[in-house]
Formats: structure tokens, C-alpha cells, sequence
């Protein structure tokens, strides 16, 4: 009984030091400045919401972090959906999750239509330049805050982390599969099971994205985007960027729907705008069919990581808490930043290009370093008006 009661308490949730308003207006500012992608996204909402406010407590973090890694769909949006959910339930995880994605959304959307009227965008690749080299330094000082706050001096941990990140540099994209073999053998190691055959197993759902349509224009080809982008969000597993190579296996090459050339401006376009990278779909969409293949796109992509979140989420916090899960969810959470810190090798490889660009990673390294208050938005608005200049001198050489 006193274990029992023990468990409950422990389970309970933390108290609320914020208002379901407070966390919307964070998140719809995380998502009109956040730069850098899915890897600084969370690193940002671990500085902002667990150091500084204190709203989220480490526990909970973890929690989502795992479930982010574990369930297909972009990162950082499950992550800011689960923590909508902490404290306000589904009503929160919807409207945190809206306010995240949507400032991108209408910034995606008005890009693609200036695209489409100007057939092209030629000063993002410039702007590409500059930025792309500072979100690497913005994601390598993210993961290292990650790595130090979270790993610690254990060696179990240590190992995990090590072994996900050389595997995401190896394999170029993140692994599940290294994410629950690490969980399982930090869980075995620190709390193995009493019996292995007695206890009951509690699955975590796993819902399939609907099927959904608008009702102007070319119906059939809303239908294709929609169903095509729910499989694109209900399968590919791992950070914003894993969802490119899929992308464009589909959009290029099956369904012919972009050239080549504007699918690495819709790449690009992810890039330098903040939020959710997976938000390319949505300018994706725009260049297929207008603002409601847009809108089909985006919530194809984005519903099935909303359940696939809010689902599973009760277990998470009914049962996080039992020793067996917490060591599961640390060896997830150890593989996890791995693959962060080894997705900064990877990004740098398509960032990095030339020693113009080596050298803007490495001034925005010892800046946020140096002034560690300093917003990132500012370092970034820098960058893009470096691009700006220096690009159109670097292609000249």
C-alpha cells in the first residue's frame, strides 16, 4: 500500500507557476523568432521554460522529449504540443500547438506567394548563406547546454549519447531504434524487471493520420497532397530534416509535382524562416495548388504528430515516474541529445561550405558565448545581411 500510495503522489503534477495564455503567447514568439531548426527549437524551450521561468519541470521535459523521439512526426512541434498538455490537458497541447506552427505557416504562405508571382526566389540563397553558417553555431552552443545539463558523469549515459550521435553522423539521420535500444538498456541495467512474464504491458497508441479534403479547386489533387503528406507525417521518424529526403522522393520524383530548383527553394525557404523546418510542406503545398494546397499540407503533415502526442501523453504522466520508466526515458533522452549533437556535423555539412562560412559558425559560437543574453533573432538578422553581401562576392572568386 505504501508503494502504491508513494507511486500516486509521485505521478501527481507539478504545480502551475503560469498561465495557459502565458505559454500560448511564448510559443507563438518561439515560432515567429526560433531559428535553427528542430535542434535549437528545443534547446531554446529547455533554456526559456525550464531554466529561466521554471514553468516546466525537468521531468516533464524529459518526458516529452522522449515521446517527441520515439513517435514519427517533427520534434520540436510534438515536444511544444506535450507541453501544452502538462498542465492544461488537450485544450492546451491544441492551442500551444497552433500558436507554434502557425506564425511560420502565414510566413511559408506569403513567401509562396511572392515566389509563385515572381517566378523564384534568387536573394534566399544569399540570405541561405549567411544564415544557414549562424543557425549551426545557434544549434551547437543548444546541444552542448543540452549535453552538459543532461548527461552528467554517467557512463551508461555517456555511452549511449556517444554511440547515437556517431550513428547519426554516420547514417545521416536519426534512428528509433537507437532511441529504444538505449532506453531499454539503461532501464535493464538500473531497475531490471521483478518477473518478466507477469506483468502487464501498457502499449502506447498508435493512431493512423485521417484522410481529409477541402472543397475548392482541383479536389483530387487536395486529396493526393492530403493523403500524401499524412503518410509523409505519420512515418518518417526523427528531426524536421529526416522529412527532406522522404519529401522529395515523393514530390520530385513520383508525383512530379516540383523541379528540382524549387524544391531546394522550398528547402531553403524552411531554413531561414523560424519555427518547425517541417514547415516546408506548407510552401510545398502553396507551389502545388494554391493557399488550400497549403493549408491541406500543413495540417496533413501536423495532425498525426498531434495525436500521436496527446494519445500516448497520460501514460507518460500517470506512469513517468516508476524507476523502471524514469531509466528508460533517461537512456532515450541520453540517445536523443546524441543525435542532436551529431546533427550538428551533419547540418554543417550542407551549411558549411567555404572558409566564409566556417568562420560565421564559429563568430556566432563565441558570441553566444560571450554574451549569453544576447537573442538569437539578432544574431540571425546579422547573418542574413552578411549573406546578403558576401555571397554575391564569394560566387564571384
Amino acid at each position: 500500500m505504501n508503494d502504491v500510495a508513494a507511486d500516486e503522489t509521485s505521478s501527481a503534477p507539478s504545480a502551475k507557476h503560469y498561465s495557459l495564455w502565458q505559454l500560448v503567447r511564448y510559443m507563438l514568439g518561439l515560432g515567429t523568432w526560433g531559428f535553427g531548426g528542430p535542434v535549437a527549437l528545443v534547446g531554446y524551450m529547455y533554456r526559456d521554460l525550464v531554466e529561466k521561468r521554471h514553468w516546466i519541470s525537468e521531468s516533464d521535459y524529459k518526458e516529452g522529449l522522449t515521446l517527441a523521439q520515439l513517435m514519427p512526426g517533427p520534434l520540436a512541434a510534438q515536444l511544444a504540443i506535450y507541453l501544452g498538455q502538462v498542465h492544461y490537458r488537450v485544450l492546451g497541447a491544441t492551442l500551444v500547438g497552433l500558436a507554434f506552427v502557425l506564425p511560420s505557416f502565414v510566413m511559408v504562405v506569403a513567401l509562396g506567394a511572392v515566389y509563385v508571382a515572381y517566378g523564384g526566389i534568387g536573394w534566399m540563397q544569399a540570405v541561405f548563406y549567411g544564415v544557414g553558417a549562424a543557425v549551426i553555431g545557434i544549434i551547437a552552443i543548444s546541444a552542448y547546454k543540452l549535453t552538459s545539463k543532461n548527461i552528467g558523469k554517467d557512463r551508461l549515459l555517456w555511452a549511449s549519447y556517444l554511440a547515437s550521435a556517431a550513428l547519426t553522423v554516420i547514417t545521416q539521420s536519426e534512428i528509433v531504434w537507437v532511441f529504444l535500444g538505449a532506453g531499454v538498456l539503461v532501464w535493464l541495467w538500473r531497475a531490471p524487471p521483478k518477473s518478466w512474464f507477469g506483468g502487464r504491458l501498457h502499449g502506447l497508441a498508435a493512431p493512423v493520420a485521417a484522410w481529409f479534403a477541402l472543397n475548392p479547386a482541383d479536389l483530387h489533387k487536395l486529396g493526393q497532397i492530403g493523403a500524401y503528406f499524412a503518410y509523409a507525417g505519420s512515418f518518417v521518424f526523427g528531426s524536421g530534416l529526416a522529412i527532406v529526403p522522404f519529401l522529395y522522393s515523393g514530390v520530385v520524383k513520383e508525383y512530379g509535382w516540383l523541379t528540382d530548383r524549387q524544391f531546394v527553394d522550398a528547402v531553403a525557404v524552411a531554413m531561414i524562416t523560424p519555427g518547425p523546418v517541417v514547415i516546408t510542406t506548407g510552401f510545398i503545398g502553396y507551389l502545388v495548388a494554391g493557399f488550400w494546397g497549403a493549408v491541406v499540407a500543413a495540417v496533413g503533415t501536423f495532425l498525426p504528430c498531434y495525436l500521436f502526442t496527446i494519445i500516448p501523453a497520460p501514460y507518460f504522466k500517470k506512469h513517468g515516474k516508476r524507476p523502471a520508466i524514469v531509466a528508460f526515458v533517461d537512456g532515450v533522452t541520453a540517445a536523443a541529445i546524441g543525435a542532436i549533437s551529431g546533427a550538428v556535423i551533419v547540418i554543417g555539412q550542407r551549411s558549411i561550405t567555404d572558409w566564409v562560412t566556417a568562420a560565421l559558425a564559429l563568430v556566432t559560437v563565441g558570441v553566444l558565448w560571450r554574451f549569453k543574453k544576447l537573442p538569437e533573432p539578432i544574431v540571425v538578422v546579422v547573418a542574413a545581411l552578411l549573406g546578403l553581401v558576401l555571397h554575391p562576392l564569394m560566387t564571384h572568386i
